[in-house]
């Protein structure tokens, strides 16, 4: 069993920033993809960036690419995203997720592991 738990949501104004964060425990965090998606009310659940068990491969949607910055600490088994620019459209729960291997993914039917999610709301 993979256990996520992400941090760091909260409401922040168009233009801010935030850092969220996910915990990892269960299994060898350090040898998995994981990757960001997000799911707003009413809306279906959506990819938002990737990054491969090394670090040194990401990729991103086009939306959040030069805003939004996904980084891993193997060490310490927590995975981030760091959020700038934040515009309303970028309100919804975002949720963290593992990859079946140790490669990143675009794909969401690549994930297995999923956590419960952190609310971001952005205001106007």
């Amino acid at each position: 069993q993979f256990q996520l738990v992400e941090s760091g949501g909260g409401l922040v104004q168009a233009g801010g920033s935030l850092r969220l964060s996910c915990a990892a425990s269960g299994r060898a965090f350090s040898n998995v993809g994981m990757g960001w998606f997000r799911q707003a009310l009413g809306k279906e659940r959506e990819f938002v960036a990737t990054i491969s068990w090394s670090g040194m491969f990401t990729n991103y949607t086009d939306s959040v690419k030069g805003r939004f910055t996904i980084s891993r600490d193997n060490a310490k088994n927590t995975l981030f995203l760091q959020m700038n620019s934040l515009k309303p459209e970028d309100t919804a729960v975002y949720i963290c997720a593992s990859t079946g291997g140790g490669r990143a993914s675009t794909r969401i039917h690549d994930y297995r592991y999923w956590g419960q999610g952190t609310q971001v709301t952005v205001s106007s």
